[in-house]
């Protein structure tokens, strides 16, 4: 059934509802080993938040149609960052789907190029189709103009230079959407722990009252999420 939260090993195994508007639709179990959580969101004009390794790409078509989304339904494409699990997918959706990609400067030029090393590519033994992106986001964040409630992103550094997180008031709840909170950090990404504190710490004033992570799933309420965010401060030292 369209949106029921199938589970398997506690994993989801087909697409479901997390709050009014909001959907996840990829993931390791929905769509693909390798993918990052992939979410929809629909607050009247649907935008897909990242795009998975791009391993099987048309499975998170068909779970888009079992939620009965279909060919042009779909408005947008937002890449939180470059890497292969959350980007890989890109260039095969946005052609599918006639999808305008947005991304952070920082990251656009990793997707564009293809760049296998700051991709993380290579460590996937993977291949990053190069992909367009139509809206380079600048500065330190602002609102992507799709729907009736606006789709706000802010700048969030360290895990990646372009890291983006996205945040949204989907009926009563502020869902974030912050990818790769967890991490992790290498010099190869470009990552900086001093900058991603201060991402995370920034997350935290938010207050959000739903967390959808890019690997772990999805946290409520926000006494939830915000013990998420310090679980990781605190991890590496930062709390």
């Amino acid at each position: 059934m369209p949106g029921r939260n199938v589970r398997r090993n506690g994993e989801a195994v087909e697409p479901f509802k997390v709050v009014e508007g909001v959907y996840q639709v990829g993931g390791a179990e929905l769509s693909a080993p390798e993918d990052c959580s992939v979410y929809l969101l629909d607050l009247g004009a649907p935008v897909l938040i990242d795009a998975g390794a791009g391993g099987d790409p048309a499975k998170l078509l068909r779970n888009l149609e079992k939620l009965g989304y279909g060919p042009g339904d779909i408005k947008a494409l937002v890449i939180t960052h470059a890497h292969i699990d959350h980007a890989g997918g890109a260039a095969f959706l946005a052609e599918k789907l006639g999808l305008p990609v947005y991304a952070h400067r920082f990251e656009a030029e990793v997707l564009e190029q293809g760049d296998e090393r700051r991709s993380a590519a290579d460590l996937y033994g993977m291949r990053l189709q190069p992909c367009k992106v139509a809206h380079r986001l600048e500065g330190e964040g602002g609102i992507i103009p799709w729907g009736f409630s606006p789709l706000h992103w802010l700048h969030t550094p360290g895990h990646t230079p372009g890291s983006i997180s996205l945040w949204a008031q989907a009926g009563i709840n502020k869902v974030l959407f912050a990818q790769d909170v967890h991490g992790p950090f290498h010099r190869a990404f470009g990552s900086d722990l001093d900058e991603w504190e201060r991402s995370m710490r920034g997350l935290l004033e938010l207050e959000a009252d739903v967390l959808c992570e890019g690997h772990f799933g999805v946290f409520r309420p926000a006494s939830e999420v915000r013990s998420y965010i310090q679980y990781y401060l605190r991890s590496y030292g930062r709390l």
